[in-house]
């Protein structure tokens, strides 16, 4: 069955976490010998329940809702259709996101298009900062569940983006919002995030302010800057 221990082992992004519970399933299924009893329906309906949590999650994944109200066997036979043609949606974006991914990673490095370069110290520190970020939100109770999830979905999705080149750095200014929302939310408690969010930031600016060409000493705050000076 499904143990806790596995449910928390799952990737923290929905898709990831789908694929491996519809892998498992399904290698269940196979491991299963030719006219056995089949009397393992409960791991297939747990598997279907937890397969419908995570696609709560996952909007661009079609939902199959495989006939229930069937004998033993046939309600087994509609779940392994059923996450068949599962495992074959997740398949298809998961190479369409691989695909995305090294389009851009390749274009910039060939240049073949403008790209943003981290230095191999900015590089670095900004994999360290998120790891502490991965940790500390891990760790939290003041985070609910889902905002939970979803600050680790971005973070994981962050780290496996990260080139020493990139075509934008619009994923990384996202966590500016972030930040507020964690202020808004929890106020002093939010200060190990926020400052960990505020490094981050500073060496994005950084990075970009080079690759723009402005001054070296060009503060982040230039347009709050601009306005105070029109008033």
């Amino acid at each position: 069955m499904f143990t806790k221990e596995y449910i928390d082992s799952l990737p923290k992004d929905p898709l990831l976490a789908l694929s491996k519970v519809t892998d498992k399933t399904l290698d269940f299924w196979d491991d299963i010998p030719p006219n056995s009893e089949l009397n393992n329906i409960d791991f297939f309906l747990e598997a279907y329940a937890i397969s419908n949590g995570l696609i709560e999650h996952l909007p661009e994944i079609r939902r199959y809702s495989p006939n229930l109200n069937e004998h033993q066997e046939k309600i087994l036979d509609n779940l392994i259709v059923y996450f068949k043609n599962l495992k074959v949606d997740i398949s298809k974006k998961l190479i369409s996101i691989k695909t995305a991914h090294l389009t851009e990673k390749y274009s910039a490095l060939l240049g073949n298009s403008f790209s943003y370069e981290f230095s191999e110290g900015d590089l670095k520190r900004i994999q360290e900062l998120i790891n502490q970020l991965r940790d500390h939100v891990t760790s939290s109770d003041y985070f609910d569940e889902n905002h939970k999830t979803r600050l680790l979905s971005r973070l994981e999705k962050l780290q496996s983006e990260l080139h020493k080149k990139m075509p934008d750095l619009d994923r990384f200014w996202g966590l500016i919002g972030d930040a507020g929302v964690a202020i808004g939310k929890l106020g002093k408690d939010a200060k190990p995030f926020v400052k960990r969010i505020k490094e981050i930031s500073d060496i994005i600016w950084r990075t970009q302010s080079r690759a723009e060409e402005l001054p070296s000493d060009t503060p982040m705050d230039l347009l709050s800057s601009s306005d105070d000076s029109e008033t």
